[in-house]
């Protein structure tokens, strides 16, 4: 694990955003900065957190937590279904192929938790049983195994997610209908194959978001898999013992700081309250964590300037580029 000491020297040289010149057209998502050129996009993923769909700040290392993780699952799951990968150039840096994607986020839960009002938990709470096509049974408590897990699909394209079921989305012209049972069939086989190998690695893959579009009309992969801020892990040895006590799980993924913002009374209306370092770093460890835990690799912390030292790996990469400072 790297140091809380060095974590703590990252807090001023994180990754917000980057303006890389020669790579083509510049588009910013809340967590990622892509150059698109024709039919090929890079995608830097920079150390900016967002939940509630509002960016919130930026967490150390958490940009090459991500690209890394996310490098390894398409590397153990193009069995499953290919992916967009062309390239990884550097920690923060993916080179993939243009894709189209579909407008339609596929969520698959094993377990019913959360705090979002996207998520099963919040909405079983208010009282929902028919829950984005899926009937819910009386007397579920939080963070309880579903009897088999289900597809919670949302909107991908409109500025909040909106959680949808598979006939609301066929009916919206969202998808049609052989797209979609193609497309949740590939989700279902993914969650599989993440939740057999987080159980080797002592955890429980909880829940996970797919984005998937179409390549030369094949439906791939086309963004990050398994990772800390698209799914919640568990620790298995502690699961029984807390949920039989109605204690939170023990966690390493973005839901540490989804529960702090909602504990300050925050769930993306307003101004949120500012990211305080002390959240930044146990987020980091937790990011670092989850990494080291699931791959089973250590850590290595990208050193230098984050712009500079990815503009210059992209050179060495052969890419024409360079950064905007």
């Amino acid at each position: 694990m790297v140091s809380e000491e060095r974590i703590r020297e990252e807090l001023s040289r994180t990754i917000d955003v980057t303006h890389l010149e020669g790579l083509g057209e510049r588009e910013q998502g809340k967590v990622r900065d892509s150059y698109k050129d024709g039919d090929r996009r890079v995608i830097v993923t920079t150390d900016r957190v967002s939940a509630f769909d509002v960016v919130l700040g930026t967490i150390p290392y958490k940009g090459q937590v991500l690209n890394q993780m996310a490098a390894f699952w398409f590397d153990h799951t193009q069995s499953v279904v290919p992916n967009h990968v062309l390239d990884v150039p550097d920690p923060n840096v993916m080179v993939v192929a243009e894709c189209e994607q579909l407008p339609v986020e596929f969520v698959v839960r094993g377990y019913i938790t959360g705090v979002t009002k996207t998520s099963a938990w919040y909405n079983y709470e208010q009282g929902v049983r028919y829950f984005c096509g899926n009937d819910l049974p009386e007397g579920l408590k939080k963070d309880q195994k579903l009897e088999r897990p289900i597809l919670t699909p949302t909107t991908k394209l409109e500025k909040h997610d909106r959680p949808i079921s598979r006939e609301e989305a066929i009916e919206e012209g969202l998808i049609d209908a052989d797209t979609f049972d193609e497309a949740a069939a590939i989700c279902f086989k993914l969650y599989d194959m993440g939740v057999e190998h987080a159980a080797r690695q002592g955890l429980i893959l909880v829940d996970t978001k797919y984005e998937l579009g179409r390549r030369d009309g094949r439906i791939v992969v086309s963004d990050e898999v398994h990772t800390p801020d698209s799914s919640r892990y568990w620790f298995t040895d502690t699961y029984d013992e807390r949920f039989d006590a109605g204690q939170n799980q023990r966690k390493i993924d973005k839901e540490y700081i989804r529960e702090w913002y909602a504990d300050q009374g925050y769930r993306g209306e307003g101004e949120p309250p500012p990211l305080r370092d002390e959240i930044r770093v146990e987020a980091a460890r937790r990011y670092i964590q989850a990494y080291e835990q699931v791959t089973g690799v250590a850590f290595d912390p990208a050193d230098g300037p984050g712009e500079a030292r990815i503009a210059a790996s992209l050179e060495r990469a052969g890419y024409a580029v360079s950064a905007s400072s």
